[in-house]
């Protein structure tokens, strides 16, 4: 247990960081996309500030799952942090409208941005800065197998595509084609809303309990167990790496009571030697009819 509080510790030491990062880049993005009228740069702007939401959603999804087991919750708070990424994905999810909204409004009442050196220089800036924030958090998220680091790290890798494409509006306007700037801004909505719908299929999985491992992988690692006859319902639920499982096994039936004890641990310890990500395990012991065929 305190492995996974000093993991939460961790994951949050990086959003906290990824937040600052984020912040800075936001209001930079909008500052200068609103005094060169530009609905692109302010988009990716809003963007980058739907990121920074995303990271205080998640500092408070990794507190409560955080928490240690207790009488309400006895698996443990671990799917507060999975349930928090469905709520980043809901934010962009929102973020990809407002930006749809203001884009055609942007079409309706056209405003030519005064595009300069300088805001290209503030748009390959930013960029440099997402590159470094997507590898770090991203790298992190793998390390501590949070779905609140992967699942922003996601989010912040479309910005690479949306700051490319900003750019690439920015020089379309400076070369005579203003309408290409709010048409960007509907690219940027989509590539947002394509990062919402990643988010939710992956978090979908965890709070639909879908398996997590291959039933015949586990079964096949127990029947090789001393004592063990056959394996059968296998069933996994939860993350990679915290998951929960439950299995039959059918043993000799002359067997003690002490010695299925014995096996019932030696089971426990074979799993979670193999896959790391098992946490609760509930084995059920069914006596064998025919005990010839039990591994001595």
């Amino acid at each position: 247990m305190n492995e996974r509080v000093e993991n939460f510790k961790k994951i949050k030491k990086v959003l906290w960081a990824v937040l600052g990062l984020n912040l800075s880049v936001a209001f930079l993005k909008i500052l200068v996309g609103y005094s060169i009228s530009s609905s692109s740069m302010m988009a990716d702007g809003f963007h980058s500030l739907s990121d920074a939401s995303t990271n205080i959603i998640g500092l408070i999804g990794a507190a409560l799952a955080s928490k240690p087991a207790d009488a309400t919750h006895p698996y443990g708070h671990g799917k507060f942090e999975t349930f928090t990424a469905t709520g980043i994905a809901l934010m962009l999810f929102l973020v990809s409208f407002n930006i749809i909204k203001s884009g055609i409004e942007r079409l309706l009442n056209p405003r030519i941005p005064e595009v300069n050196s300088f805001s290209l220089i503030i748009m390959f800036i930013t960029l440099a800065v997402n590159i470094g924030v997507i590898l770090y958090e991203d790298m992190e998220g793998k390390k501590l197998h949070s779905h609140i680091l992967i699942s922003d790290a996601a989010h912040t890798r479309s910005d690479l595509y949306v700051s490319l494409s900003v750019i690439a509006g920015l020089i379309a306007v400076k070369l005579g084609y203003p309408i290409v700037d709010p048409l960007i801004s509907f690219v940027i909505a989509l590539l947002i809303l394509k990062a919402g719908i990643e988010i939710i299929k992956d978090t979908s999985r965890v709070l639909c309990d879908a398996a997590v491992v291959d039933p015949e992988k586990i079964a096949s690692l127990v029947r090789n167990i001393r004592g063990v006859v056959d394996c059968h319902g296998v069933r996994t639920r939860g993350r990679e790496d915290d998951f929960s499982m439950d299995l039959h096994i059918l043993v000799n039936p002359s067997m003690t009571v002490e010695e299925s004890h014995r096996l019932h641990h030696s089971i426990e310890e074979e799993i979670r030697r193999n896959f790391k990500g098992a946490h609760h395990i509930l084995i059920h012991i069914e006596p064998y009819p025919d005990s010839s065929n039990q591994n001595t």
